[in-house]
């Protein structure tokens, strides 16, 4: 059986991206895409209204989904995607409830600390966001303190005045000084709360936040092993050829789903701002239940 087109990683203006899930929905269907997910970090909230977008356009199916960041040993966001998820499960809901407390209080932290090396933070953005219920995540940071006229001169000043990316590598990453690590959930326990969700899970483009192969193939072996992992984001728009034959040809080996995306957040995205922008290299995907289920 052939695999529909697919694109099984997006954004909107739920967390990071810049869009509804009802645009989202139909840029994906006028570029092709028959087979969406909306993988909002740690939240369901734009899922329904995607769903009812793809049943009035008719071009597209959107499989129900969330992008949940989890804590591994060094690693403090690795992405766990979990497909083909009951969304109103109250047991995920209350879970999702929990660590976007507990991300909202790192990003708090990080505030505090760019605030204590002199940095000036728009608040009001963030405080909008905190408002609508919205997860305010690093992006949004950075966004205030790049946003805010006093910060202008020594933005310039430090070579950070190229949009918010600079700013955000070089004060909001792992070992940066206004970096604050995040403490739950354990890689296991957002594993758990997909299957208890009645999903799928699969780690997220793995080579984003893990550079050596071997490290790669042996974190995989084990969350299969200790968690039930299901699969694995083989296709992603920064994966190379190489990476992507290495993540494909480990997964079988292990047994696992191999899928896909080109992480849309917006067409303004200075890496993701499309669809399908991701490359098979010749490789056959395994969907497995997530290209043959319904939204």
């Amino acid at each position: 059986m052939t695999a529909p087109t697919f694109d099984l990683q997006s954004h909107s203006t739920h967390s990071d991206g810049v869009l509804p899930p009802a645009e989202v929905v139909a840029r994906a269907a006028d570029a092709g895409v028959e087979l969406l997910a909306l993988t909002d970090h740690d939240t369901v909230a734009g899922v329904d209204e995607a769903l009812a977008a793809a049943r009035v356009d008719g071009r597209i199916r959107v499989v129900p989904a969330v992008e949940i960041s989890a804590v591994d040993g060094d690693h403090e966001d690795l992405h766990l995607l979990g497909y083909g998820i009951d969304h109103h499960d109250p047991a995920l809901l209350a879970d999702l409830v929990r660590w976007r407390g507990d991300r909202a209080a790192r990003i708090g932290r990080m505030e505090d600390a760019l605030r204590e090396l002199g940095w000036e933070v728009d608040a009001a953005p963030l405080a909008a966001r905190r408002a609508a219920d919205r997860p305010v995540g690093r992006p949004h940071l950075a966004q205030a303190v790049t946003s805010h006229p006093a910060n202008a001169e020594r933005l310039r000043a430090e070579g950070l005045d190229d949009g918010f990316g600079p700013l955000l590598e070089a004060y909001l990453v792992p070992g940066a000084p206004a970096f604050a690590r995040r403490t739950t959930p354990t890689v296991g326990e957002a594993i758990a709360a997909v299957h208890e969700a009645g999903g799928v899970a699969v780690w997220a483009h793995p080579f984003w936040d893990v550079d050596d192969p071997a490290a790669v193939a042996s974190a995989l072996r084990r969350f299969r092993d200790e968690h039930g992992i299901d699969g694995v984001e083989a296709f992603y728009a920064a994966h190379s050829e190489e990476q992507t034959r290495f993540l494909v040809r480990t997964a079988r080996e292990l047994g696992l789903l191999t899928t896909g995306s080109a992480d849309f957040h917006g067409p303004r995205h200075g890496l993701f701002d499309g669809f399908r922008a991701f490359a098979l290299h010749g490789e056959t995907p395994d969907l497995g239940p997530i290209g043959g289920g319904g939204g």
